[in-house]
């Protein structure tokens, strides 16, 4: 699969990195591939420690990590080139990303999360957050299969880029596949109190309020199956009732999808970040892979 000169891999040794990296070789054979491993930051006393050359203490560890993921690569190992970087995780992983002029960053994700622990400190929500590129994200024990995909849609430009990128990425493939678009009818827990309470203001039923929504939904998955279509893919459409992350998180699994893609608006600062957004929440929740785009 083409559509990438670069691509890094966030690599820590854990068997979800490992898995990363493997789907990273399998599924972007043309790409050169940076394995960057990121050493923490001391914030102790330099001088205390008296050691001159604390980075590459600390790297002797690491260093051996790479020379694993040399031996995952096999006989792909000539297009792995490794780094090591001490500093902040997650910064590190963009600054090297940008510099080395890689457009999709591949990270691991141990296993399915309470949302509240996924998005909390987490190194792939604040990657997400500060990079402005592609990011793959891939479960531990997940493949990447481009038979099923689902893309998820919100009538943003966000999610045009993501459904335009999945078409891009399935395209030239020599088995079918098949696409389904989603798009969720918002109905959070207090949706049908609050709507009573708008019946008795405007005088309307919560039914026709539902009515409404859904007839919204159901313009932005049309109008994403007429963009499929212009570009020459035929889509299925389906509308999801419910939590957006949850649904679509539980609709993939329900059908078996391959992969989700799914659009990033991005966020700054810290708090913003916590508070999370839908795509975050599926990531969380997804127990096939999530690729996340964004809107040049």
């Amino acid at each position: 699969m083409g559509g990438y000169s670069k691509i890094l891999v966030a690599f820590d040794g854990s068997e979800s990195s490992r898995n990363a990296l493997r789907q990273a070789v399998e599924q972007f054979h043309r790409s050169w591939i940076k394995v960057l491993a990121v050493v923490p930051a001391y914030e102790g006393d330099l001088e205390l420690v008296g050691v001159r050359d604390l980075k590459g203490v600390l790297s002797v560890p690491t260093d051996g990590l790479l020379e694993v993921a040399r031996e995952l690569a096999g006989a792909d190992a000539d297009r792995i080139i490794t780094n090591v970087e001490q500093g902040e995780v997650y910064e590190k992983i963009v600054d090297v990303a940008r510099d080395e002029d890689c457009h999709l960053i591949v990270m691991g994700r141990r296993g399915l999360h309470r949302l509240e622990n996924m998005l909390l400190g987490s190194v792939t929500a604040r990657v997400i957050t500060h990079w402005d590129g592609d990011v793959l994200v891939v479960p531990r024990d997940s493949k990447v299969q481009w038979s099923n995909i689902v893309v998820a849609v919100d009538g943003s430009s966000h999610s045009d880029a993501a459904l335009d990128k999945a078409i891009e990425l399935s395209r030239g493939r020599d088995d079918p596949v098949y696409l389904t678009i989603v798009s969720v009818t918002d109905l959070y827990p207090e949706f049908y109190a609050d709507s009573a309470i708008v019946g008795s203001l405007f005088g309307s039923k919560k039914e026709a309020v539902v009515d409404t929504m859904e007839k919204k939904t159901a313009i932005v998955l049309e109008r994403a199956r007429s963009r499929a279509a212009a570009a020459g893919v035929e889509a299925g459409i389906e509308l999801l009732r419910g939590d957006p992350a949850e649904e679509v998180a539980a609709y993939a699994d329900q059908v078996r999808a391959g992969i989700i893609f799914a659009g990033s608006r991005g966020r700054s600062g810290l708090k913003k970040m916590l508070m999370g957004s839908v795509t975050e929440k599926i990531i969380g929740l997804s127990r096939c892979p999530v690729f996340i785009t964004r809107a040049v």
